[in-house]
């Protein structure tokens, strides 16, 4: 129950949204201006990878120098800098901090029902909504030049990923506040939408997908990330990518790390509801490997662990990856939390409609005697996401609509969903201003990528395929 004894009415919440206009147009969105004090944003990855292992850094920039997109799913922190000096609403909601539409998708929620949502929350973060709605605007732009769409077909997806997010977020203003928090798409509700929108092979494709998700589940990581060695289960070697303790470290040094990762999952249980971590306590530790992950994670300490429970045949599959502070914070406000893991864990669970049941969160030592915060999820619990490379404009569309609407969703439980929808309006002052923001970022992006190539080019950091 809230302690707030007048809690605002509905009109003085939506009075709040139009003053904003007042503070930044919509119109203004469309802005971005040069900075002579912009940071160099090598340096800014730089200095992101300076506490990151660094025989794995290479394998980062290698990735980020793939595509333009690869760069732009890379450097959320240069983008966080550039809209941290932008105008802001003032209105502000719990931020995913990296919502480019790679970082939506399928999962299991608890219930066993496949549903898409927001699935990335390593930057997650208090901030202004429209920070993530650029985030995301933008990098559809990027996606339609590397997919070769005209000017006006970039302009006409972003502009639909805008207006679904805006009318979404005008629909859930009208809402109770229970039936936004039990606000979802499942997978029946993914073929509605899409039914009138796609051809006949869109439609195909979207089938293959929902039913290919089911089967990505723990067990098929299991087939495939283990091998039987003298009679027990362990995961195997795919060096750089995956390598196993038993590669990783000579013994001693070895023991003691595994030591830590027993520690480590120990210890997460008790940020479990008491169900899940009595669930948890059936199953023990039988082996742990390195992982490299994503695009923008390279680097970053992540695990991945091997549960047994009653035999060979019931295995658990955590991944435990290293939390360190969202790229936003040094242009929002401070996290709630001192424990990084604590803060993504927290700021899922707010986003999500459904989160996996052995989400958690820990603070270890690690054998350089340096504390560290990790959160930890299960390593796969169906799981599918987007192919952009293989869209058509009209399907580039449709999903950046479902995206948009999820965000929305998103946005909506935890930020003042009638002032934002006010703000926004009804008309498509917003939708055109974030289509041409879009444009001009995807510039910054390309340009932002050759320097980084030129900076490989020139020595100054070192990049490898992986």
């Amino acid at each position: 129950m809230s302690t707030q004894e007048h809690p605002p009415t509905p009109d003085e919440r939506a009075a709040r949204g139009k003053a904003a206009r007042g503070r930044v147009p919509r119109s203004a969105h469309a802005g971005l201006e040069p900075r002579n004090d912009r940071a160099d944003p090598v340096a800014v990855l730089e200095r992101q990878s300076a506490d990151r292992a660094p025989e794995l850094v290479p394998i980062r920039y290698g990735r980020m120098l793939e595509s333009s997109f690869s760069f732009y799913r890379g450097a959320p922190a240069v983008m966080a800098a550039d809209l941290g000096t932008q105008p802001r609403t003032g209105i502000e909601a719990q931020l995913c901090g990296d919502a480019h539409l790679l970082n939506f998708g399928l999962f299991a929620s608890p219930e066993r029902h496949l549903v898409f949502d927001v699935n990335d929350f390593d930057e997650t973060l208090p901030g202004p909504w429209e920070w993530d709605v650029k985030r995301l605007a933008a990098g559809m732009a990027v996606v339609g030049r590397e997919n070769g769409f005209s000017a006006k077909q970039r302009a006409d997806v972003v502009r639909g990923t805008v207006r679904a997010y805006r009318q979404a977020m005008r629909g859930f203003a009208g809402m109770r506040n229970l039936d936004v928090w039990y606000a979802r798409a499942d997978a029946e509700r993914l073929r509605e939408l899409f039914a009138d929108r796609l051809d006949k092979r869109g439609r195909r494709r979207l089938s293959h997908v929902l039913e290919t998700a089911r089967t990505r589940d723990h067990l098929q990581a299991f087939e495939r990330l283990t091998e039987v060695v003298d009679g027990a289960r362990r995961i195997a070697a795919d060096p750089p990518l995956v390598v196993p303790l038993g590669d990783l470290l000579p013994d001693a040094p070895r023991a003691e790390l595994e030591a830590r990762l027993r520690e480590l999952v120990e210890g997460y249980g008790r940020s479990l509801a008491s169900d899940r971590r009595h669930l948890l306590g059936q199953f023990t530790m039988a082996d742990a490997a390195r992982k490299v992950v994503g695009v923008g994670s390279v680097g970053t300490r992540c695990w991945i662990v091997l549960m047994l429970g009653r035999d060979d045949d019931d295995p658990l599959l955590l991944q435990a990856k290293e939390a360190g502070p969202s790229v936003l914070a040094p242009y929002a406000r401070p996290s709630a939390y001192t424990n990084e893991g604590q803060r993504v864990v927290c700021g899922q669970r707010l986003m999500q409609a459904a989160s996996d049941i052995f989400l958690g969160w820990e603070r270890v030592t690690g054998i350089d005697g340096r504390r560290r915060d990790f959160y930890v999820r299960q390593l796969r619990d169906w799981k599918a996401s987007a192919r952009p490379e293989r869209m058509s404009p009209t399907e580039l569309r449709s999903y950046g609509e479902l995206c948009g609407a999820t965000l929305a969703r998103a946005h909506a439980r935890s930020g003042d969903r009638i002032a934002i929808a006010a703000y926004l309006g009804g008309g498509e002052v917003f939708d055109r201003a974030l289509a041409e923001f879009a444009e001009t970022y995807a510039d910054r992006n390309e340009h932002d990528l050759r320097l980084l190539a030129e900076a490989v080019h020139g020595g100054r950091v070192v990049a490898r395929p992986a």
